[in-house]
C-alpha cells in the first residue's frame, strides 16, 4: 500500500503483553508491507554479547559491541528470521535467557542511539522494497519515527498482559505461571521506562486498549485506525 505521499509508516508502541507484537505482525501481513520489530535488535545484542562473553554490566563494550553487530532481520511479518553472525538465533533470543538480561542492554544510554538509528535507516529501506512498514518497539512513535503517517499505543491492563504473556510463555495462564511471568514482564517495563515512555501516549499518538479485546478485534482496532489516518492523508 503505497499512499500518493509516499510509503506507508506505522508506528506502534506498548508495553510487554500488550499485543504489540502478534498484532503488528497481523497488520503488516493484512496491509502487504514489511515488519519490523525493534525490541528483537536489543535482543540480538544481548545474545551477541553473551555469545562473545561481553560483561552486559560494560556499558562501554556494550556499545562497541553495538557499533559492528553482524544483525540480518527477515522483513516478511510472517516468516520472521533473527540472524545474528550467521548464527540463527529466532527462537533462542526469545528464551527467558535472554529476556531476563535485555535490560541491561535495552537502558544502556550508549546503545539506544545506534540502534534507533539503524532502526530509521531499516525502516526506510523497508518501505522503499515494500511500499510501508509496520515498526514496534517502545520508543518509535515518540524517537525513531515521530514523523510516520500512523502512530499507535497499544496497552492493556496489567491483568491483560500478564495473562497473555503466560500463557505466550508457559503455555498457560493459571496462577502458577502468572506468578512466574510477574516479575519478568513487569521489572522489564519498568527498567525501560527509565529510559523510554511507552506507557501514556505523547501527543498525536492514537491509544488502542486491547485489554478487553481477543486477537482479531485488536487487529481490526489497529487496521481502523490506519484507515482512518491514512484517508485523511490523502484528503
Amino acid at each position: 500500500m503505497t499512499r500518493e505521499t509516499g510509503p506507508l509508516t506505522i508506528a506502534i508502541d506498548g508495553p510487554s503483553g500488550s499485543g504489540k507484537s502478534s498484532v503488528s505482525k497481523a497488520v503488516a501481513a493484512e496491509l502487504g508491507v514489511g515488519y519490523l520489530d525493534t525490541g528483537a535488535m536489543y535482543r540480538a545484542l544481548t545474545w551477541w554479547c553473551l555469545d562473545q562473553g561481553v560483561d552486559l554490566t560494560d556499558e562501554g563494550a556494550v556499545v562497541a559491541a553495538a557499533e559492528v553487530l553482524p544483525l540480518e532481520l527477515s522483513t516478511d511479518p510472517q516468516d520472521q528470521r533473527v540472524v545474528v553472525g550467521g548464527t540463527d538465533v529466532t527462537a533462542e533470543i526469545r528464551t527467558t535467557a535472554i529476556s531476563s538480561e535485555v535490560s541491561k542492554v535495552a537502558t544502556n544510554t550508549g546503545v539506544r542511539p545506534i540502534l534507533q538509528q539503524a532502526q530509521r535507516d531499516r525502516m526506510a529501506a523497508i518501505a522503499r522494497e515494500t511500499g510501508g512498514v509496520v515498526a514496534e518497539g517502545r520508543d518509535i512513535t515518540t524517537v525513531v519515527a515521530p514523523d510516520a503517517l500512523v502512530r499507535l499505543l497499544l496497552t492493556a491492563s496489567e491483568e491483560a498482559r500478564l495473562r497473555r504473556r503466560s500463557a505466550e510463555v508457559h503455555g498457560s495462564a493459571d496462577e502458577e505461571a502468572i506468578a512466574a511471568t510477574r516479575d519478568q514482564v513487569l521489572r522489564r517495563d519498568r527498567d525501560d521506562s527509565a529510559v523510554s515512555q511507552f506507557t501514556v501516549a505523547a501527543d498525536g499518538v492514537v491509544t488502542v486498549d486491547t485489554s478487553d479485546l481477543d486477537f482479531d478485534e485488536s487487529v481490526e482496532a489497529v487496521l481502523a485506525v490506519v484507515a482512518s489516518l491514512a484517508g485523511h492523508a490523502r484528503d
